[in-house]
C-alpha cells in the first residue's frame, strides 16, 4: 500500500469528526481507527478460513479475527465493491471513519490491497438479534422484555442519528435483524451503515438484496429501488414487531399459505388483542403498555403511505414514553379502528404479493454481512 495513503487515511480515520454530548461512541480503546494490511488481516482471520466465517450477505463474507493486541474483530470482505483505486475507495470509506455514535456499529479501518476491498469493524460477542429471535441463540431466551425494549431504543437512536445527525447525512438501506449487533451487555449496534457508497452505480438492487431482507422492504423500496428515510422507518417497524412478537417478518403457515407479520399483527392491534401478540417465549413477563406502544410506533412505520410514517424524530420519544399525547392521537388513528380498511396491505415481498416466503435464511450475519 502507497505509504502516502497510509498517512492520509490514519489522519482522517483518527482524527474525523465525531459528535458530541450522548451520540459520541467513547466504548472500547479497541475502536481506534487505521489502515490494515492484507498480511495483517490474513494473520488476524487464519487466512480467512472457513472455521472463522461468521457470516455471508450478498456483499462479502465476515470473519471472525484477533489482532495483535488481543482485541476481536470483525472483518467483512467485500465481493461486490466498486472497481477502483486505493484513494477512491479510501475517500469512499471516509465516512464510516466519520460517524460515531455509541449505537452504530464501530468501524475501525480498512484494506485496499490490490483487488481487495475490506472493512474491518469491533467484534460483537452477542451476535445479532436475528440469532436471538430466530437463529442458534433462540432457544436460550436470552432475550427478556428488559433487553429487547433496550434494544429497540438504541436501534431508533442510531437511525435517528443517521438521518438527522450524521454529516453527511446518511440513509442505511439494509435495516434488518441481521443488522442489529449486539455487544455483551446486550446492547444494541447498527451495522452495514454507509455500505451504499460502495455499491457499484447501476447494479440492479435485486442482486445485493439477501432472502432474508425480504420482508423489510417498504413497498416504493420493491417498485422503485432506490432507498430513503421512509424506506428506513418502515424496515425499523419491522424489527419493533418482530421484538414484540417474535416472529419473522415473513412467516409460514401451514404447508403452502404464508403472510408477513404486519398482516398478523395489525387485525390484533385493531382488537387490542396484545397479549396474543406478545413473543411466547417471554411467558407473560412484559410491560403491556410497553409492548401496546412498540407494536403501534411498529404499525404506524410500517404504514404503506410513506408520507404518513412517523420520523425517527418522532419515533425514539414515542419509543421511551416521552410523546404520550403523541401515543393517544396515534392510537385514535384510523389505521387502528377495528373497521377500518386503510392501509391494511401487508408486509410486500418482491413480487408485490404478501403470500411469498423467501427461499432460505441466510447464515448468521454478526457483523450485517
Amino acid at each position: 500500500m502507497h505509504p502516502k495513503l497510509s498517512r492520509a487515511a490514519r489522519r482522517f480515520l483518527c482524527c474525523a469528526g465525531a459528535a458530541s454530548g450522548e451520540d459520541l461512541s467513547d466504548e472500547g480503546s479497541g475502536s481506534l481507527r487505521w489502515v490494515f494490511s492484507l498480511r495483517e488481516l490474513r494473520s488476524a482471520t487464519n487466512s480467512f478460513n472457513y472455521d472463522n466465517k461468521i457470516g455471508e450477505g450478498p456483499l462479502g463474507s465476515v470473519y471472525w479475527g484477533q489482532v495483535w493486541d488481543g482485541s476481536q474483530i470483525a472483518v467483512k470482505r467485500l465481493n461486490n465493491a466498486k472497481n477502483g483505486t486505493e484513494v477512491e475507495f479510501a475517500s469512499e470509506v471516509e465516512i464510516l471513519g466519520r460517524i460515531r455514535h455509541k449505537n452504530l456499529l464501530s468501524f475501525r479501518g480498512y484494506c485496499a490491497d490490490g483487488p481487495e476491498r475490506i472493512l474491518v469493524y469491533d467484534y460483537m460477542g452477542n451476535s445479532s438479534l436475528y440469532a436471538h429471535l430466530h437463529g442458534p441463540l433462540s432457544a436460550e431466551c436470552l432475550l427478556d422484555w428488559r433487553r429487547r425494549a433496550s434494544i429497540a431504543i438504541g436501534a431508533a437512536r442510531a437511525l435517528l442519528y443517521l438521518h438527522h445527525n450524521a454529516t453527511p447525512q446518511t440513509i442505511h438501506g439494509s435495516i434488518k435483524a441481521t443488522n442489529v449487533l449486539l455487544d455483551s451487555d446486550f446492547q444494541a449496534h447498527v451495522g452495514d451503515f454507509g455500505l451504499i457508497k460502495l455499491i457499484p452505480d447501476g447494479m440492479d438492487h435485486e442482486k445485493i438484496t439477501s432472502e432474508n431482507q425480504r420482508g423489510y422492504l417498504a413497498p416504493e423500496y420493491i417498485m422503485f429501488g432506490k432507498p430513503t428515510a421512509g424506506c428506513d422507518v418502515y424496515s425499523f417497524g419491522i424489527i419493533l414487531l418482530e421484538l414484540a412478537s417474535g416472529k419473522r417478518p415473513i412467516e409460514k403457515s401451514g404447508s403452502v399459505k404464508t403472510y408477513g407479520i404486519r398482516n398478523w399483527v395489525l387485525p390484533l392491534a385493531k382488537e387490542g388483542r396484545y397479549d396474543e401478540i406478545a413473543d411466547s417465549k417471554l411467558s407473560d413477563k412484559f410491560s403491556e403498555h410497553e409492548l401496546k406502544r412498540m407494536v403501534l410506533v411498529g404499525l404506524a412505520c410500517t404504514h404503506s403511505e410513506p408520507e404518513k410514517r412517523p420520523t425517527m424524530l418522532e419515533v425514539v420519544p414515542l419509543l421511551k414514553g416521552e410523546s404520550k399525547e403523541t401515543l393517544l392521537k396515534l392510537e385514535r388513528d384510523e389505521l387502528f379502528r377495528p373497521d377500518s380498511t386503510v392501509s391494511s396491505q401487508g408486509t410486500s415481498t418482491p413480487d408485490g404479493s404478501t403470500d411469498s416466503v423467501p427461499r432460505k435464511d441466510q447464515e448468521l450475519e454478526l457483523a450485517g454481512a
